[in-house]
C-alpha cells in the first residue's frame, strides 16, 4: 500500500513540477520582467560511514541525528516548491528517505513527507507574517544537507529543536538589525497540538556584510511522543525505542532555551563560525557550545573544523552532568552541483556510559569515524 502511494505520488509531482516549468517559461516571455514566480529546488544525498576504532554495527556510532548508519547509506531526497508572490507566498519542502523520516519523527500519517509547509504574508516593506510548519530558528545546523558545512550533525543540532507550527512575525528594524517573535505548538509536533499548551519563540538578529549573529529565545510547555515501551537514554537525553502505543507525556514544567548563533568572514577566504545553547526543564536538559572555522583554499576545495562541548543535565543531586567532546574535520569538494564531503570525527564521553565499544566489543569511552558525503543540489 505506501509503495502504491508512494509511486502515485511521485508521478503527480512529477506531472506538476513539468507544469509548472512550463507556466513559468510562459510567464517570462510575457512579462517583462525576469523574476520568477514559481521555483523548484531541492537535494539528494547519500553517505558512506564506518567506524576506525570500533566494530561496524549500526549500534555504534555517534548519538547524533542523520549519517549514524554503517557502509553505504542514504540520506534524503529533498524537493521544496515555492511561489513568490508580490504580497504573498508559500513554500511547501517535502522530503524522502531516512534522513527525512529522521527530521519529522513527530509527525503522523501521510504528513510524515512534509519537512516544511507554510505561507506568508508581506504585510509591509518591514513585516512579514508566517502560518504553518518551519524549520526551527535555533541553532547554527539545519535538516538540509545542503546548509551544513559538516555532513555529519553536531550533539546540539540533534537535541534542539527540528521543526515548529504555529504563527511567526518579523520585523525588519533597519538593515542590520531584525527581531521575530512566534506563539507555536510544542517543539517538533508539526502536525497538531497534542497538549493544548503552546510556546513562545523570541529572536533578535543583526546582519551585515561581514556576517551575522543571532540570539534565540523558546519558552513553553512541551511534550514527548512515546510507546509503552519507550525507554530513555539519559547519556544523549533522548527516546530510544520504537513501536508499542503511542501515547503524549506532557512536561510537567515549561521548557527554557537560550541559544546564541553567530558565524563571520575574518578574511576573504577565512570564515568564524560559533554556536552555543542551554535548555532547561526543571533541572533537566542539555547545554554547549561549538566552533566552525572554515578555510577555502580555491573556489572547488575548503576544510572545516567543528569542535563541540555537550553535557546533559539529570536533575538530581550528586549526579554529574555526562559531556561530550566531538571534533569533526570536513573537506569539501564541490564538482558542479555535486559536492563530495569527506570527514574524520572523534568523539570522547566524559565517563564510559556503555554507547562506545573497541574492536573487541568492550565497553569504552571514545569512538573515531569516517563518512564520505555526496550532496547533489538543484
Amino acid at each position: 500500500m505506501k509503495t502504491n502511494y508512494l509511486n502515485t505520488f511521485i508521478k503527480k509531482t512529477s506531472i506538476v513540477a513539468l507544469a509548472l516549468a512550463s507556466f513559468t517559461a510562459v510567464a517570462q516571455d510575457e512579462e517583462t520582467t525576469e523574476t520568477k514566480k514559481f521555483n523548484l529546488t531541492g537535494s539528494v544525498d547519500a553517505y558512506f560511514r564506518a567506524n576506525l576504532t570500533s566494530i561496524n554495527n549500526k549500534n555504534v556510532s555517534p548519538k547524533t541525528s542523520f549519517a549514524n548508519q554503517d557502509g553505504f547509506a542514504l540520506g534524503m531526497a529533498n524537493t521544496i516548491f515555492s511561489y513568490d508572490g508580490e504580497k504573498a507566498g508559500f513554500v511547501a519542502d517535502l522530503v524522502f528517505g531516512p534522513r527525512g523520516a529522521d527530521a519529522v519523527f513527530n509527525s503522523a500519517g501521510s504528513a510524515n513527507i512534509v519537512n516544511q509547509l507554510y505561507a506568508y504574508w508581506n504585510a509591509s516593506e518591514s513585516v512579514t507574517l508566517t502560518i504553518g510548519n518551519f524549520n526551527t530558528y535555533l541553532g547554527y545546523e539545519v535538516i538540509s544537507p545542503t546548509g551544513n558545512f559538516n555532513y555529519s550533525t553536531s550533539y546540539m543540532f540533534s537535541n534542539g529543536p527540528f521543526s515548529h507550527t504555529g504563527l511567526k512575525a518579523d520585523f525588519a528594524i533597519d538593515d542590520n538589525w531584525s527581531v521575530m517573535a512566534a506563539i507555536m505548538n510544542a517543539t517538533d509536533f508539526t502536525d497538531f497540538n497534542p497538549n493544548g499548551k503552546y510556546t513562545g519563540g523570541l529572536q533578535i538578529g543583526y546582519s551585515d556584510d561581514g556576517g551575522s549573529a543571532y540570539l534565540n529565545f523558546l519558552y513553553g510547555r512541551q511534550s514527548t511522543k512515546v510507546t509503552t515501551d519507550a525507554i530513555f537514554d539519559p547519556t544523549i537525553g533522548a527516546i530510544t525505542s520504537v513501536g508499542g502505543e503511542t501515547n503524549y507525556v506532557i512536561n510537567s514544567e515549561d521548557t527554557f532555551q537560550v541559544d546564541l548563533t553567530t558565524g563571520w568572514d575574518l578574511t576573504e577566504d577565512f570564515y568564524f563560525g560559533f554556536n552555543g545553547t542551554y535548555n532547561d526543564t526543571d533541572g533537566e536538559g542539555f547545554y554547549g557550545a561549538a566552533i566552525y572555522p572554515q578555510y577555502s583554499f580555491s573556489e572547488t576545495f575548503s576544510l572545516g573544523l567543528r569542535t563541540e562541548y555537550y553535557a546533559v543535565t539529570s536533575g538530581e543531586d550528586n549526579v554529574d552532568d555526562v559531556s561530550t567532546v566531538a571534533s569533526t574535520l570536513t573537506a569539501s569538494v564541490a564538482l558542479g552541483n555535486l559536492t563530495l564531503k569527506p570527514e574524520l570525527r572523534f568523539d570522547t564521553m566524559s565517563e564510559d556510559t556503555g554507547v562506545f565499544v573497541d574492536q573487541d566489543g568492550e565497553s569504552t569511552d571514545s569512538l573515531a569515524s569516517f563518512v564520505l558525503g555526496a550532496v547533489y543540489a538543484f
